[in-house]
């Protein structure tokens, strides 16, 4: 059993190797400043871009908080595609002002065809095209400023413009609860730290701005695997392009409360990251070689924990029942998996913690709830073990998340969209 010792420290030290800079990440914030803005914020024209698939609970919310924005609004053009929709989601839309667009495909599912679908009506209808393109989710709800401050960041130059990812119902339950506090660490620790340091963040679903130059180069979108955003991020970035990030424009979205809901979309989170890698690890092995801090970053976010987890949990396994089969004391592997157990329960607090502490005055619910949420969200992040050996040999299909979390509902919940 000391075999199983050894092995767990060396996975133990391989995680540390591969992640240890994101550590390094985390003081970014608090010691450096943001870059004065150097150019004056011009006015531009954009285009809003929504899917939407049987969202009609909550897609009048997202248009309402758009027509609320400080931006010029004759310069917002809201755009639908009411996609393989059953419910009244396309007509809320178009009482709301947005100019509708449907389809039905039983063969072309998800989020990237449904936006391929509708650049190509937006093309053949608006031919003179916009500055630039946003892209939210149904069921986000904005910040008044969100526009303003993103053209803010726009103006000074940056093609790729994502945003502050907030959660509307951070306190519902500690699942809700573990993918927030993982997007306000993501939005603080990780992209927010990248700008500052002048390197490329990364597209996270919703929230983001390209400019018409990306727009005339990618053509109709054509990103279709199951994690579309990083699909693009990584596109992108392998391009020697950077993601800027705008810490002041912030906005809110639906997290799953049930865990079967979760599993499903972790799962086709996990599996898009296997098919991303399996498509791109050849361009950001080569520019990690070409000195791409950017490559190297989405290189170690995409694959080396999945791997490594895996590893552990699969070595950890197989050593114990050769260890029981040839008579050894179980008690020393026990004590062994305990202790890894430990070290990353204790690493993943400290992450959850931090992040709690720094973001303290977005997070919308009681201390109480916000202390105890840090001790859940280890158990959160281990639930992706499952799930990730789920994704390695489960078919995954893209399977849509219902949302329900109205503005009304969110104001109970004292979350103010100011």
């Amino acid at each position: 059993m000391q075999t199983l010792k050894l092995v767990n420290a060396i996975f133990m030290a391989a995680f540390v190797i591969c992640y240890a800079y994101q550590f390094f990440y985390i003081p970014v914030p608090w010691l450096k400043k943001e870059k004065a803005r150097t150019l004056p914020a011009g006015l531009h024209s954009y285009a809003v871009l929504i899917c939407a698939r049987n969202e009609a609970a909550v897609i009048g919310d997202l248009i309402d908080s758009i027509h609320a924005q400080t931006y010029e609004q004759n310069l917002i053009e809201i755009f639908v595609m009411a996609d393989n929709c059953t419910d009244v989601t396309a007509g809320i839309a178009r009482a709301k002002g947005a100019q509708v667009y449907e389809r039905w495909s039983t063969e072309q599912v998800g989020k990237g065809y449904a936006l391929q679908a509708l650049r190509q009506r937006m093309k053949e209808d608006y031919p003179e095209g916009f500055d630039g393109y946003f892209v939210f989710d149904a069921d986000n709800i904005l910040k008044k400023n969100y526009i303003e401050e993103m053209n803010r960041t726009f103006s000074q130059g940056h093609d790729l413009v994502t945003s502050y990812r907030n959660s509307k119902n951070y306190a519902d339950n500690w699942i809700s609860a573990g993918y927030a506090l993982w997007f306000l660490r993501e939005s603080r620790y990780l992209n927010h730290a990248r700008s500052l340091l002048g390197t490329s963040c990364a597209v996270s679903g919703t929230g983001f701005l390209f400019s018409r130059k990306v727009a005339d180069e990618i053509g109709d979108w054509p990103f279709h695997l199951l994690t579309e955003d990083l699909e693009f991020t990584v596109n992108q970035i392998t391009k020697g392009r950077k993601i800027a990030f705008c810490a002041e424009a912030e906005f809110y979205d639906e997290q799953p409360v049930s865990f079967l809901q979760s599993w499903r979309q972790r799962q086709r989170w996990t599996k898009g990251y296997i098919q991303i890698f399996a498509a791109y690890w050849k361009q950001l092995f080569g520019g990690m070689l070409h000195g791409s801090w950017s490559c190297f970053d989405f290189f170690m976010s995409i694959m080396p924990a999945l791997v490594l987890s895996l590893g552990s949990l699969a070595c950890n396994i197989a050593i114990c029942i050769w260890g029981g089969i040839a008579g050894q004391d179980m008690m020393i592997a026990l004590y062994s998996a305990g202790e890894l157990v430990r070290n990353m329960y204790l690493t993943l607090l400290a992450v959850g913690l931090i992040t709690t502490i720094s973001e303290w005055n977005h997070i919308q619910c009681g201390p109480v709830l916000k202390l105890g949420f840090c001790l859940t969200f280890p158990f959160f992040m281990f639930t992706y073990i499952p799930i990730a050996i789920s994704a390695f040999f489960c078919k995954v299909e893209w399977k849509p998340i219902a949302h329900t979390v109205t503005v009304g509902q969110m104001q109970k919940k004292q979350v103010p969209v100011k």
